[in-house]
């Protein structure tokens, strides 16, 4: 296979990318259309990122209104690892505390999921395609109250330059090689 240089990389590679997990809260997602699929995505995520050694941040808005991040993520995501930043903007990035984490993991490519995609996931996206980051959309783990705005929020931000994927390929895709000592457990986490 011969190489050609450009500009663009066009692979999410392990070591220049990190993860958000926005807003998959108590009071919140219930209302999620097909929320249990969504959330099984979501903790198969975590799970995969974590044996990948990715830096993972936890959003929640506002904690008083939506309450807590859900067990079911709770219970898989290392709080001793993860980055957990309460917030009342919409997008991450206009959070001093969670942009500034953003910036300092100097990993250009920002895996996002969670709720809902046509608020918070695409704002956070935007903003970090105006900031010269690459948004990932993890589209199988992220939702919104209505199907319809989901898909024209996945819409909009894969026009805008977002690339979008699923939980699956994008674990893969980091993984890249049945050597890979994550690759077990990867394996048996899609399974």
């Amino acid at each position: 296979m011969s190489t050609i240089t450009t500009d663009k990389t066009y692979r999410i590679m392990r070591d220049n990318c990190q993860a958000v997990i926005i807003d998959v809260q108590e009071k919140l997602t219930p209302h999620i259309y097909r929320q249990q699929e969504i959330l099984s995505k979501i903790v198969m995520l975590i799970e995969g990122l974590q044996a990948l050694g990715i830096p993972i941040m936890l959003n929640e808005q506002y904690k008083k209104g939506l309450g807590e991040t859900v067990p079911e993520i709770m219970e898989v995501l290392d709080s001793n690892k993860a980055k957990a930043v309460e917030k009342v903007t919409f997008s991450a990035c206009d959070n001093n505390e969670a942009w500034n984490h953003l910036a300092q993991q100097n990993r250009n490519a920002v895996l996002l999921c969670g709720v809902e995609t046509h608020v918070c996931v695409m704002q956070t996206a935007l903003d970090l395609l105006d900031n010269g980051m690459q948004p990932v959309i993890i589209a199988d783990a992220t939702g919104s109250r209505n199907a319809y705005d989901r898909k024209q929020a996945i819409r909009r931000m894969r026009r805008a330059g977002a690339v979008v994927t699923t939980v699956e390929a994008i674990l893969f895709e980091l993984c890249r090689s049945s050597k890979d000592p994550a690759f077990k457990t990867i394996s048996n986490l899609v399974k």
